[in-house]
C-alpha cells in the first residue's frame, strides 16, 4: 500500500520517543523534530489543524490526527472508539478527503492526544472504522502492533470484544493522563511536598478516589506528588490535613530504614505548596475525609 514505508518510519520513531520520554512526549525537543524518511524530516502532525497529511506522502490518506488538550474531558467517547469531527467546510476539502481516504483504504494512522499544553500521548496504530457523514465525524479505534520489535506491523483489531477492551483501557489511561496533566500544570510541575521538578517522577494523586462521591477528575481533587510521596499517601502512611499540613504515620516516625524513609519523615508537619488559583486549591472537605481515614489507619 502507498506510504507503508513512511508510516513504518513514523511508528518506529514514536517507539523511540516513547521509550525516551515515557507515554507522554513533549512537543519541544521531541515531536517538533519530526521523523527521518529518505533523507528528509517529516512532521508527525500539524499544530494548526487536526488532520495531517504530510507533503512527503504519495498516497491520499491522512498520516495522523490530533486532539487538543483544551478539548472536553470526555471527548466523544463510545464503546468502540473515539468520534473525531471532520474539519469545518466541505467534506471534499483536502483534510477531510485525507481522513475519508484513511477509512476507505483501511490505512493505519497515528492519533496525538494532548494531555497538557505542549505534551502529547501518541496512540498508534489507530484506524478509521466508520464514517458518519450526516454528523460530520468518523469513528476511530485502536489497532495493535505485531511482530518483532524492529519489524512490527500495524493491524486492525477485528474482534469486537478485543477492540472494546482495548478502547476501554485506552480511555482509562487517557483520563488519567489528562487529570495528571492538569494537576501538574496547576502545581507548576513540582511535588507539593518536596518540590521535586522531575516530571517523569511526578503523579497526580486523587484525594477522593474515582469511585467516591467527591472523586471527580478535577484539579481541586488532586495533589501533585512525587512517586514516593504518592505511594505513601495512597497507603495512608502519609496524610494531608485540611489546613494543608503534612503528617507521617507515627509508626514510620519511630523507624530507621535508610534515606527514602528519612525523606518521608522529613515531610512531617511541613505545609504543602498549593496553587494560587482559588479553584485549583485542594478541596478542604475532601482532605478532611481523607485525613480522617489516615488517622484511623495510623492508630
Amino acid at each position: 500500500m502507498e506510504d507503508d514505508a513512511l508510516r513504518a518510519a513514523c511508528f518506529a520513531s514514536l517507539d523511540v520517543l516513547c521509550a525516551t520520554h515515557g507515554e507522554d512526549v513533549p512537543y519541544v525537543g521531541g515531536l517538533d523534530q519530526g521523523f527521518p524518511f529518505r533523507g528528509r524530516r517529516v512532521p508527525f502532525f500539524s499544530r494548526y489543524k487536526g488532520i495531517h497529511r504530510a507533503a512527503a506522502q504519495e498516497g491520499p490518506a491522512a498520516l495522523s490526527i490530533t486532539t487538543s488538550h483544551a478539548s472536553p474531558y470526555d471527548d466523544e467517547e463510545v464503546p468502540d472508539g473515539f468520534r473525531y469531527a471532520f474539519r469545518a467546510g466541505s467534506l471534499d476539502q483536502p483534510d477531510n478527503r485525507a481522513l475519508r481516504s484513511a477509512y476507505a483504504r483501511g490505512t493505519p494512522i497515528a492519533y496525538f492526544y494532548a494531555t497538557r499544553p505542549n505534551w502529547y500521548r501518541p496512540l498508534y496504530p489507530f484506524y478509521v472504522i466508520e464514517e458518519e457523514l450526516v454528523a460530520r465525524r468518523v469513528l476511530v479505534a485502536p489497532g495493535r502492533m505485531t511482530g518483532p520489535f524492529d519489524e512490527r506491523d500495524p493491524i486492525l483489531l477485528e474482534d469486537t470484544l478485543e477492540r472494546r477492551y482495548t478502547v476501554r483501557e485506552t480511555r482509562v489511561r487517557l483520563h488519567q493522563a489528562r487529570f495528571r496533566g492538569r494537576v501538574l500544570v496547576a502545581y507548576a510541575n513540582r511535588c507539593a511536598i518536596c518540590r521535586l521538578k522531575e516530571t517523569r517522577l511526578l503523579d497526580a494523586a486523587h484525594i477522593a478516589g474515582d469511585a467516591e462521591e467527591r472523586g471527580e477528575p478535577r484539579v481541586a481533587n488532586g495533589l501533585s506528588l512525587c512517586s514516593i510521596h504518592h505511594r505513601a499517601f495512597d497507603q495512608d502512611l502519609l496524610g494531608v490535613a485540611p489546613n494543608y499540613s503534612v503528617h507521617v504515620s507515627p509508626r514510620l516516625l519511630t523507624e530507621e530504614d535508610g534515606p527514602m524513609l528519612a525523606l518521608l519523615k522529613g515531610s512531617h508537619q511541613q505545609t504543602i505548596e498549593v496553587p494560587s488559583r482559588r479553584t485549583w486549591k485542594p478541596n478542604r472537605e475532601a482532605l478532611a475525609e481523607r485525613f480522617e481515614r489516615f488517622n484511623r489507619m495510623s492508630r
